[in-house]
C-alpha cells in the first residue's frame, strides 16, 4: 500500500463530506424515480471542485467501517454515546442518520468504486484512523479534507500535512497549518490532541477535565509542554499549578490515563492494498453508465469525469 508513492495525496473524510452535501444541497435533487440523491450529487460536485482546485496525484475516500469502535468505548463508555440511535436501531451501536441519507450511502460507494476512486474502510476503525495511517505512511505532502477538527492533530508543516476544512461547501476552505493552529488554539498539530482531551468535546462524548476549558488547557500546554509534562507538574508541589488546577487534574487521573488512546487517531491500521492514483478514466464504464441513468447523476458525474481526465 503506497510504498514508494510520491506526489500530493488527498484524503477525504467521506462521511463528513456527504453529510455536508446532504444538508447543503436541496432534497429536491432526485433520481428519476423520485428518490433524493442530493448527498450523492453534492459529494460528486465536492470531489470535482477539490480535484480541480488542488490537483492531487493520489486520492482516497476514507470510510467509517466502525464509527464507534468497541476498543474506544471500552476505555470511555460515553464516547459518541449520544449519537447512538434510540429509535429504529437495528443494533445497540447504530448511528442515527437522516432517513433520506441512509439509502444514498450505498449509491455513493457504488459510484466511487465504478469511477475508480480508492475507497478504504477497515473493520474496527473510524475514517479518522484510516486517514491517520495513510498520513503516517505518505512520502509526499498530504491534504486532509474534513469538517472534523479532531484531525487537526495530524497537521505537520515539516511533512507538508495540512487540513482543508470546509467553511462553505468546498469552494471556501480553511487551510489549516501550524501557524493557523497556534494563532487559534496556541498549540501546533502535535499538541492539539492533548488540548482536545483536556477541554473535552461534548460532540464526541469526551468529558474532559472539569474546570479546564480551552484557554486554560492551552496555557497549561504552553507552560508544561504536553500532557505528560502537565501530570509531572501535578506531582511537583513546586510547579506553578494553582491548587484548584492541581486538584482537578489529580481527580481526573482515571480519565487522563485512557483519553489519549481514545482521542489520538491510530497510525497503524492494517490498510488494504489499493491503487490510490487519481483515476483518469472510469474503472467500470458500463456500471457507471447504469448508475448514472438509474440515479440521474447527470452533470455532477459528467463534470467530475471531465476533471479527472484533464
Amino acid at each position: 500500500m503506497m510504498r514508494g508513492v510520491t506526489g500530493r495525496l488527498m484524503l477525504l473524510d467521506t462521511a463528513s463530506l456527504y453529510f455536508r452535501a446532504y444538508f447543503g444541497v436541496p432534497d429536491s435533487v432526485k433520481a428519476p424515480d423520485g428518490t433524493p440523491v442530493n448527498a450523492v450529487r453534492g459529494l460528486l460536485d465536492f470531489i470535482d471542485r477539490l480535484v480541480r482546485d488542488h490537483r492531487p496525484d493520489h486520492l482516497v475516500a476514507c470510510m467509517d467501517a466502525d464509527w464507534r469502535p468497541h476498543w474506544r468505548v471500552e476505555l470511555i463508555p460515553s464516547y459518541k454515546a449520544h449519537r447512538v440511535a434510540e429509535e429504529h436501531a437495528a443494533g445497540p451501536d447504530e448511528e442515527e442518520v437522516p432517513d433520506t441519507l441512509s439509502p444514498q450511502v450505498p449509491v455513493i460507494e457504488a459510484v466511487l468504486d465504478a469511477v475508480g476512486i480508492a475507497r478504504v474502510g477497515v473493520p474496527g476503525y473510524e475514517a479518522d484512523d484510516v486517514i491517520g495511517t495513510f498520513t503516517a505512511r505518505a512520502k509526499g505532502p498530504v491534504d486532509i479534507v474534513t469538517g472534523d477538527r479532531d484531525l487537526y492533530q495530524l497537521v505537520d508543516d515539516a511533512r507538508g500535512v495540512r487540513v482543508l476544512y470546509p467553511l462553505k461547501g468546498v469552494g471556501t476552505l480553511q487551510l489549516t497549518d501550524e501557524a493557523w493552529l497556534r494563532g487559534k488554539y496556541g498549540v501546533d498539530g502535535s499538541g492539539y490532541a492533548d488540548l482536545a482531551l483536556l477541554r473535552g468535546d461534548p460532540s464526541d462524548g469526551l468529558p474532559g477535565v472539569p474546570g479546564i476549558g480551552e484557554k486554560t488547557a492551552a496555557k497549561l500546554l504552553a507552560e508544561f509542554g504536553d500532557l505528560a509534562g502537565i501530570m509531572a507538574a501535578v506531582e511537583d508541589r513546586g510547579s506553578r499549578l494553582t491548587p484548584t488546577q492541581r486538584r482537578r487534574l489529580d481527580e481526573a487521573r482515571p480519565y487522563l490515563a485512557v483519553a489519549p488512546k481514545v482521542v489520538r487517531v491510530a497510525h497503524d491500521v492494517p490498510l488494504p492494498d489499493v491503487t490510490t492514483a487519481v483515476p483518469r478514466t472510469p474503472r467500470d464504464p458500463a456500471e457507471l453508465e447504469v448508475l448514472a441513468e438509474r440515479w440521474g447523476l447527470g452533470g455532477s458525474l459528467e463534470r467530475l469525469l471531465t476533471t479527472l481526465s484533464a
